[in-house]
């Protein structure tokens, strides 16, 4: 008998595992409910832990145990000293049947950001509960999140049962608890198991201990998921990411397929434009092919010249996407800085970055009741359902029917720090026809709290009236003087002033130019001989809380008199005027 070749082994070897099928799954659940030792015991029991590792886990075991099996886990110097992890670790290890990526993300609600990101991506999440404590709002609040997620398989792993004597009832009583909550969530399979981390069982290899438990253990399930549940293959979906030109006979829209399959002589539509065209050939770097499908990276020729680029979309003409500028969507906050509704930021959606203001929130998540709350900004860590209106249309499905594109990143325009992460629920309804909708009347992507941080002062209106002869601008310009010598950016309106911007303008027009000095953030002295008591009711719902009136003969409706006839009323005055504006906080100090 002829012996195989060992380089045709080894190159079989390699190319059964290449065509291993990848399963991404993340571990969650409250503080010291075993996620750590449940993925150290998993990479241990397959041989996917490397020996310092192992040797490491071996000698920092606590008491007469063997190993700690949170230590595989836990490598980072952080980690230790909390006694936490604060991160999200990505494990790897892999069977004779498929391969694997563990997400592990941290436990407390702090960190929900990180849970967030590490779930984003994953095929199937497992919930860790431990059995002495039962369901926790850290539990549901897990699983609400995954669910929101897209994540289509559930795993109910019941933790800890050697600490309650393996008993059925316990295990029993937890699954119809998390039974009853979880009717209400999303998931397309939720499965449930008894299981001790820490001495295997039902992990890797059945338990001795729980024989009233028929289920195979976790290893097992984890390699039995089907995978197709999770993707959508019916609806083509191609963000282009560069055109390939090689040569003026080439001309080929390279990127990744997101969902569905594609082959020759396929029609596509190519968005926003909405130009179609037929499939001619699909190319790889191994050769051209008849078919492709998600995830593969290829390159598609068209048989028309159309014009298409980074950013455009390719579909099947018979499904196609939503097309839309304004859409809601559930946004998770990522930033140290609240999100601020006035301000623009940059949506990455697929291979596209678009301008955006994300001026609506609708409402946020209580993170201990899952209450929808009513706000006007998200916090650090905070969900929340918010309105997105992006300069430019955005193709895209609806999260829960594709996630490839039913996502993005919310990066901050300044920093360039991603901010927030979005699942998009759906579009607006007036834009469901498919209209492409132009930039036109969109506002200002500067924020009044940007200008304020960056001025160091609030847009104010001082309005100065009454006096004798040029009193009021007296008093006005000498105000201009002392808030500029404090470092203020100011400015006056003033009628009288032939030379001025708003010269000879009435009470009218005056108004419409201090609100847009108003808007800019400056600091507004507007001068006019008297200020009747419908002027100021005006001026008050023109401005708000913004005015500031400052009368010189004593009218009823102003926030301040001054009398410019005694000695050395100009300083009083001024001071008086400028510890005003400071004490409604118009003025900041650093």
């Amino acid at each position: 008998m002829m012996k195989a070749d060992p380089i045709d082994d080894i190159e079989s070897y390699l190319e059964r595992h290449q065509n291993k099928q990848l399963l991404r799954f993340v571990t969650l659940g409250s503080v010291d409910d075993g996620k750590s030792t449940l993925i150290g015991r998993l990479l241990h029991d397959t041989q996917a832990v490397y020996e310092d590792q192992l040797d490491d886990a071996r000698r920092n075991a606590p008491g007469d145990a063997e190993i700690d099996y949170a230590l595989i886990t836990d490598g980072l110097v952080a980690e230790r000293e909390q006694g936490i992890t604060i991160d999200v670790a990505y494990r790897y290890f892999t069977t004779a049947n498929r391969k694997f990526i563990i997400a592990d993300s941290p436990g407390h609600v702090q960190y929900t950001r990180n849970m967030a990101t590490g779930a984003s991506t994953a095929d199937v999440a497992i919930i860790l509960i431990d059995a002495r404590h039962g369901v926790l709002q850290q539990s549901r609040r897990h699983a609400y999140i995954a669910s929101m997620l897209g994540i289509p398989h559930l795993f109910v792993a019941i933790n800890k049962m050697d600490a309650v004597g393996y008993e059925q009832s316990t295990y029993d009583a937890i699954q119809a608890d998390f039974t009853s909550f979880s009717e209400h969530l999303g998931f397309q399979v939720i499965q449930y198991l008894p299981l001790s981390a820490l001495n295997g069982d039902n992990v890797v290899t059945p338990s001795a201990h729980m024989d009233w438990y028929e289920g195979p253990p976790l290893l097992e399930q984890l390699e039995g998921v089907e995978l197709e549940v999770s993707r959508n293959l019916a609806d083509f979906r191609y963000p282009v990411q560069t055109v390939i030109r090689p040569n003026q006979n080439y001309r080929g829209f390279a990127g990744q397929i997101t969902s569905g399959v594609v082959a020759v002589g396929d029609i596509v539509t190519i968005l926003p434009a909405g130009t179609s065209s037929t499939v001619s050939h699909i190319d790889t770097f191994d050769g051209e092919l008849q078919e492709a499908f998600a995830p593969m990276s290829v390159t598609l020729r068209l048989t028309d010249d159309v014009d298409a680029s980074r950013g455009d979309m390719i579909v099947h003409t018979q499904s196609a996407p939503h097309l839309a500028r304004t859409l809601d969507a559930m946004v998770v906050w990522m930033d140290d800085k609240p999100l601020d509704c006035g301000k623009s930021y940059i949506i990455k959606h697929t291979s596209r970055y678009v301008r955006a203001g994300l001026h609506v929130v609708r409402w946020k998540l209580d993170m201990d009741t899952l209450a929808e709350v009513e706000t006007d900004t998200l916090e650090l860590n905070e969900i929340g359902r918010v309105r997105v209106t992006a300069h430019q249309p955005l193709v895209f499905d609806s999260y829960q029917d594709n996630r490839g594109v039913g996502c993005f990143v919310i990066v901050d325009s300044l920093t360039n720090n991603t901010v927030g992460a979005g699942m998009i629920l759906e579009p607006d309804p007036v834009e469901e026809d498919g209209t492409v909708h132009t930039c036109s009347g969109l506002e200002s992507g500067v924020s009044s709290q940007e200008r304020v941080e960056r001025l160091r002062q609030k847009g104010s209106v001082v309005w100065i009236s009454g006096g004798k002869g040029h009193a009021a601008s007296h008093l006005a310009y000498g105000l201009e003087r002392r808030l500029f010598d404090l470092g203020h950016i100011v400015h006056v309106l003033d009628p009288e002033d032939e030379e001025g911007a708003v010269a000879s303008a009435a009470g009218d027009a005056l108004a419409r130019a201090a609100r847009i000095c108003v808007g800019a953030g400056l600091s507004t002295i507007c001068v006019s001989d008297s200020f009747t008591s419908s002027q100021s009711a005006a001026g008050r719902a023109t401005f708000g809380d913004a005015l500031v009136e400052v009368s010189l003969d004593g009218a009823e409706s102003a926030d301040i008199e001054v009398d410019v006839d005694v000695e050395d009323s100009d300083l009083v005055s001024l001071q008086a005027i400028v510890e005003l504006l400071r004490s409604r906080g118009f003025l900041l100090s650093d």
